[in-house]
């Protein structure tokens, strides 16, 4: 019986990876879409203001919005573990009422600050007025926040997937028409009308689960509310200082080695974030819901869930590690261009890192799990203090290659501390079976870098794709073992 549950618990994970990895490819591919007519539209000066004024925004709603689409995930997927519909109803009553208090001070901080923001943004006041319009995208963004949150904390992953993959394909669909005839002046309007759809359908979807309304007091607001403002408020300060870190990092490079090494750094992660990241992305959404339905039962089952967590990240990742080693030339040149070559070293030893991230990632979110908001704000600001002086040290002595060794070297030191904290405070430890999964895949892996260090680009592609080949068998054999992979294909075959 308890092998049959972790069968299970295995294959609604994967099951959930497989969905948000499909929409997070999706979303990528829009944004690609998006972005190539834009720039055909609008030209470069037209992508600037777009840049411009997308970012500004984001930073006031990343200021305002106090963490609730994390922090609120987490009491939501408690309430719900404990099926008592009412304490359900409360906490995402409440979650609804903060959700739009936030939203609106975001509006009112946006329309209050409008000049100045358009005089830092552009040096003139000439956009004052698109700030205050787009002000309302502020509070469209945070109640968008708070349907995918209701969604991601129940569990709904069909309606959030759906409500994602619909809002972007409504929102290019808007956005090419009125890019063509109206040009730059389509910039805002675009803006807002993409930010409606995409709550328009997470509210049509947030509707489709059934949570009754019920009235609320203030002390209700007060009660409730409390951990959850404390703990995004934690989260959100944490994203601030990490964002704050990298610009400190850009600013850095662009004195020590010019504009190019920041546009080389800048899209040598875009491909570590964004194409390799979308897996952490897929698996995060199911992750840390569930995570946070055991953390108030047994600690061998959160302990549990971690682990399996390990497992996955690592038979998922392994072999897209790989591919990206061996064939990083090709990646690059395909996805910006032979003048980008240089960020070559720097990818691949990134890349490598992510053996590193993939664990501490898993025993991460134990601290959002468990609601310490303390542990896991000192466990993120010292993590970004190393990891901006290991990124210093590195460029400094091997320019844009050492960016990726002090990305490698930040996870290593980032795992053992996360390793040793939550061990001390919620008893989580690693199994011994990981560390044989770990081992194999990273061996591969290192034979790869090895590859790519001292052989000719031929012999690098045959043996690579010979390595590739037996890191996702491996993968495919050990996934076998927990959800039967074979038992499904031969049954489908004979049907």
């Amino acid at each position: 019986m308890g092998e049959e549950c972790n069968k299970d618990s295995y294959k609604e994970s994967l099951k959930a990876t497989s969905l948000f990895g499909g929409v997070q490819i999706f979303n990528i591919f829009i944004g690609i879409v998006r972005s190539k007519f834009v720039a055909i539209l609008l030209g470069p000066n037209g992508m600037g203001i777009v840049g411009l004024l997308s970012s500004t925004i984001g930073l006031i709603n990343s200021l305002t919005n106090f963490g609730l689409g994390t922090s609120a995930v987490r009491d939501i997927a408690s309430a719900n573990s404990t099926g008592e519909t009412r304490k359900i109803a409360l906490v995402i009553q409440v979650f609804r009422r903060l959700v739009w208090i936030t939203g609106l001070m975001g509006l009112f901080v946006c329309i209050f600050l409008s000049p100045y923001l358009s005089y830092i943004t552009f040096g003139n006041y000439n956009y004052t007025i698109a700030f205050i319009i787009l002000s309302s995208t502020i509070l469209f963004t945070q109640l968008t926040t708070g349907q995918t949150a209701l969604l991601q904390g129940m569990r709904k992953y069909a309606f959030l997937a759906k409500a994602n993959v619909l809002g972007n394909s409504l929102g290019l669909i808007v956005t090419i028409p009125l890019y063509y005839l109206l040009k730059i002046d389509a910039i805002v309007p675009v803006l807002i009308v993409t930010s409606f759809f995409s709550l328009a359908l997470s509210l049509y979807y947030s509707k489709k689960t059934g949570i009754e309304k019920i009235h609320i007091t203030f002390n209700d607001v007060r009660t409730e509310g409390k951990g959850m403002l404390k703990m995004g408020f934690f989260i959100s300060l944490q994203g601030i200082l990490s964002v704050a870190a990298s610009y400190l990092i850009r600013i850095f490079i662009s004195n020590y080695g010019g504009l190019s090494d920041v546009g080389l750094f800048t899209a040598g992660f875009s491909i570590v974030n964004t194409y390799v990241g979308l897996i952490f992305t897929a698996m995060g959404t199911d992750y840390y819901p569930r995570l946070s339905a055991e953390s108030v039962s047994d600690k061998i089952i959160f302990n549990k869930v971690v682990n399996q967590q390990i497992e996955i990240s690592l038979l998922l990742l392994a072999p897209i590690i790989t591919i990206f080693i061996i064939f990083i030339r090709l990646v690059v040149t395909i996805l910006f261009s032979s003048k980008f070559l240089p960020i070559e070293g720097m990818i691949y030893w990134a890349i490598f890192g992510v053996f590193f991230k993939a664990v501490s990632w898993s025993i991460a979110f134990s601290f959002l799990a468990k609601g310490d908001t303390k542990a896991f704000f000192w466990n993120e600001l010292a993590a970004i203090l190393y990891s901006t002086m290991f990124n210093v040290l590195g460029y400094l002595y091997w320019k844009l290659t050492g960016l990726g060794v002090s990305f490698l070297v930040g996870y290593i030191v980032y795992l053992i501390q996360v390793w040793i904290v939550s061990g001390k405070r919620y008893e989580v430890y690693i199994q011994k079976g990981i560390f044989k999964i770990f081992i194999i895949q990273f061996f591969l892996s290192f034979v790869c870098i090895l590859l790519v260090l001292f052989t000719q680009l031929v012999v690098r592609y045959v043996l690579g794709t010979i390595l590739v080949i037996l890191s996702f068998y491996y993968s495919y054999i050990e996934l076998d073992k927990r959800i039967e992979f074979s038992r499904y294909i031969k049954k489908n075959n004979r049907e």
